[in-house]
């Protein structure tokens, strides 16, 4: 299993990151994506990657922090983005439910960031809240010049995720679709598999039966249990074609086979 999208470099971790890395591995979680949602947690993203070998690293800037945005900013996430373990520009997007930063500019900082995307040549990984139908708009205009993406946390219904289809970009799904009555359970009943990647989102929205603790990638096989059981396939099934999904959206790997 590779989860796509965790925080280790969080204060949640700072007294069991090691511990957390070596649960995972145990669980059956051989690759973690660790992502950037400002400078200080971008820098240590990377860190977290050159420490650990199964560890990968995104940066960005999260919508929450784009008003921090400047010119400088931006000339360290480019050169962050050039280190070999850092694999998409992210978390970015776009968050209209707690608006901590201004409509406007959240706007214009994801075209910023999404502009260093197509100049680097890399994936996007995409925050929507209470958004959408902005957010895609916007990733409209670049699409063809991006390598791809996808939407974290992925909050709509199926008509959305078909817009995500269309765009060529993956969902994630984390631990909501394991909730009671989920509607993002219904979802991911209808939609191909192999346009899914796992992630956890840890610290944050732990699976059940841990829902309202704190999230860790060793629990990232709650997830995949329960696709699994949506789909009605066995979870190595799940495993393999996540995986697959997953390595091609990083490009973690070259080749493929079978």
């Amino acid at each position: 299993m590779i989860d796509s999208h965790c925080h280790l470099d969080f204060d949640a971790f700072d007294r069991t990151r090691d511990e957390e890395v070596a649960e995972a591995r145990r669980q059956g979680v051989h690759t973690i994506v660790n992502i950037g949602v400002d400078l200080e947690s971008s820098r240590r993203s990377v860190a977290l990657a050159e420490k650990y070998d199964s560890v990968y690293a995104t940066v960005g800037v999260h919508p929450h922090d784009a008003k921090t945005l400047d010119d400088h900013t931006l000339a360290e996430l480019r050169r962050l983005a050039g280190h070999p373990k850092v694999v998409a520009i992210g978390e970015i997007g776009l968050d209209f439910y707690r608006d901590l930063s201004p409509r406007h500019v959240q706007k214009q900082v994801f075209r910023r960031l999404m502009e260093l995307a197509v100049e680097l040549g890399k994936p996007i990984v995409i925050h929507t809240r209470s958004a959408f139908n902005e957010t895609v708009e916007i990733v409209d205009d670049y699409v063809d010049s991006l390598p791809g993406g996808v939407f974290h946390c992925f909050p709509g219904d199926l008509n959305d995720a078909r817009r995500v289809f269309d765009l060529g970009f993956a969902v994630g799904i984390g631990g909501v679709v394991t909730f009671p009555n989920a509607r993002l359970a219904r979802v991911v009943t209808e939609i191909p598999l192999d346009r899914v990647v796992l992630e956890t989102d840890a610290p944050y929205l732990a699976p059940e039966p841990y829902r309202g603790k704190t999230n860790r990638p060793a629990y990232l096989r709650y997830v995949r249990d329960k696709i699994a059981g949506l789909h009605k396939v066995a979870p190595e099934q799940v495993d393999e074609v996540t995986d697959r999904t997953c390595l091609k959206l990083y490009r973690l790997t070259e080749t493929f086979g079978g």
